[in-house]
């Protein structure tokens, strides 16, 4: 008897994204999400902050312009790397493409070709939620009453004022 249980219709929402998102990223820059994904258990923790794959480019094939079946060729991984950290990675690159070739399962990389780029996104600040006022407020500020924690009761009502907040202009805007 099996141990899993699959509900009929019931698909996990990874697999829509990847289904949708896999064919964008073939066609635009020769990778996957399943790549993606795996991009820190692939390079390690040593480089998984400040790398990140952005393309692999297959090379041209004679055959293609004849028509004939040339066989496959490795291609080149570009990866985007911040700063001093890219001449480490240099150093191994070698090993990554080993890695990332056992990933694939077949020779997919024959080198790779490293940006030196900004990788981590900058952080963008997000405005604090207006304070609530009036019946909001007291609602929220009633919700939270028994809460002993003064960080968790804090937390709490930061959530509150953002959920709130953002009913009340939905509100508004109808």
């Amino acid at each position: 008897m099996s141990s899993g249980f699959v509900r009929k219709g019931v698909v996990q929402i990874s697999e829509v994204a990847n289904g949708l998102i896999d064919p964008v990223l073939a066609r635009r820059a020769g990778i996957n999400t399943m790549l993606l994904g795996s991009w820190d258990e692939i390079v390690g923790v040593d480089f998984a902050e400040c790398t990140r794959p952005e393309r692999i480019t297959w090379p041209r094939r004679a055959s293609e312009m004849s028509g004939e079946d040339g066989g496959y060729q490795p291609g080149v991984l570009t990866v985007a790397c911040e700063g001093a950290r890219a001449l480490f990675f240099t150093h191994q690159q070698g090993e990554v493409i080993q890695r990332i070739n056992g990933f694939f399962g077949f020779p997919a990389i024959r080198q790779m070709k490293i940006v030196q780029k900004p990788v981590t996104p900058q952080s963008r600040h997000k405005p604090k939620p207006k304070p609530l006022t009036g019946e909001a407020a007291r609602h929220l500020d009633e919700l939270v009453e028994g809460i002993e924690g003064d960080a968790l009761r804090d937390a709490l009502k930061r959530l509150g004022t953002a959920v709130l907040g953002a009913k009340t202009k939905r509100r508004q805007s109808f």
